[in-house]
């Protein structure tokens, strides 16, 4: 009986050590910028105490002095100059000690700013078929290793994406991956080297072709179990895995250490619930799909977000009924295919992607959960913050409209907000 008593109280007091803290709001911001910004997504402190910011729908690189009062463009949207962003959205990296990096995956090209904010050179990227990957700040942020070396995604399993013919001789995409890389280049030698693998979303692609035409559309799950990653201070990459909620640290070495589960209010998803998802799900991409066929014009590209970090390639052609460019008139979007309620989770994933996954400068983990707030005042996402040992420390809830972009020292938290008016920046502490 007492060795019964000894074995339930060792296990409830295990359960304990386990419990969720509380949430709690985030301190109010100390600071904030006009709303003069389209959509950031990155920034990076420089030792003045300005801020570094990566706007790709600008597409420009901002610098703000310490009180956010002054801005100084670093690069321009406006082409051919010597400090031109690029024709697309790039990505901004912390480099040695506290220069940046901005990678143009468009040009091949990165910019190594120092740490005054100002561009001193010009490089090539160590790998020109990994540059869309080096130069997206929304699919995981890319950092360096102890030994000097450039961890990031690569995409040389999505290239085996392409499509081939059948047996029957119609063309047809392979099953996608549902898992990728993580690798680490040399920047003197470019040599490579995979660390890691983490688990990404899984969409398949549907062709059509009918009548000497051919279209291409995705097959979207909205709501997929998939791994968050970054890179702390000291190189080691932290995999966050969305399947039970537990941290992986890989070492330079390669050595991983796995964390225990973390305790989390997993949400059970009913056939109802489901179909919810879908619709609203199908309702946002319809909404942005035609915002950014709008955007582009109706002759060309467009990309819209379907969440999660997946972005998907539109080719619209013009009707020539006399549309304008940025109209988007007499463009025939495909329709968008959603997966069956069957193939969703039946318990809500507890992070969305890898771009919900961030470090702060004490390698503290900021994962944006799913989580909704049991208070009466509706607030905005709840970041579980996770230690070095992965163990769950913190929940911080940031007001509605904003999510957490970045970090400084001492605490200091970044906040992007964006409303009616526009989009800007709030400087706080956790």
């Amino acid at each position: 009986m007492i060795k019964h008593l000894f074995v339930l109280l060792t296990v409830a007091g295990a359960a304990g050590a386990q419990r969720a803290p509380a949430v709690r709001l985030i301190n109010t911001p100390e600071a904030r910028t006009k709303p003069v910004l389209g959509r950031v997504a990155a920034v990076r402190q420089l030792p003045s105490g300005g801020l570094l910011v990566n706007d790709i729908q600008k597409r420009q690189l901002v610098e703000f002095d310490p009180t956010f009062a002054t801005e100084t463009i670093v690069a321009d949207s406006i082409d051919g100059g010597a400090n031109a962003y690029g024709p697309g959205p790039g990505g901004l990296i912390p480099y040695r000690g506290d220069s940046s990096l901005f990678i143009d995956p468009r040009d091949l090209s990165m910019f190594v700013i120092d740490p005054a904010g100002k561009i001193t050179r010009v490089a090539a990227v160590p790998r020109s078929q990994d540059a869309q990957a080096l130069g997206s700040n929304l699919a995981g942020t890319p950092g360096f290793d102890a030994a000097g070396r450039l961890v990031y995604r690569s995409v040389d399993n999505l290239r085996m994406m392409m499509p081939r013919r059948d047996d029957k001789g119609v063309m047809q995409f392979p099953d996608p991956p549902d898992s990728a890389p993580l690798v680490r280049v040399d920047m003197a030698t470019r040599k490579l080297d995979t660390a890691a693998f983490f688990k990404i979303a899984k969409n398949k692609m549907i062709m059509n072709q009918s009548e000497g035409r051919m279209s291409i559309t995705p097959e979207i799950n909205p709501m997929q179990v998939v791994d968050g990653w970054t890179v702390l201070s000291d190189g080691t990459i932290a995999i966050v895995r969305g399947q039970d909620y537990h941290v992986d640290f890989v070492g330079p070495d390669g050595h991983v250490t796995s964390a225990p589960k973390m305790p989390f209010d997993w949400q059970r998803l009913s056939d109802d619930e489901k179909v919810a998802v879908l619709d609203s799900a199908k309702a946002v991409f319809e909404k942005s799909r035609a915002a950014a066929v709008s955007a582009q014009g109706a002759t060309g590209k467009a990309a819209a977000e379907v969440g999660g970090g997946m972005r998907v390639q539109i080719m619209t052609m013009g009707s020539g009924d006399g549309g304008g460019r940025g109209s988007g008139a007499g463009v025939q979007l495909p329709p968008i295919n959603m997966v069956s309620a069957s193939e969703l989770p039946d318990y809500r994933p507890a992070f969305g992607g890898p771009s919900d996954v961030l470090a702060d400068l004490d390698d503290n983990l900021w994962v944006r959960t799913s989580a909704k707030s049991a208070g009466a005042v509706a607030g905005g996402p709840i970041y579980d913050v996770i230690d070095r040992k992965g163990e769950l420390v913190d929940r911080v809830q940031v007001p509605a409209g904003r999510q957490v972009i970045g970090f400084g020292p001492k605490g200091i938290v970044y906040l992007f907000a964006r409303d009616e008016a526009g989009s800007w920046i709030e400087r706080t502490h956790r």
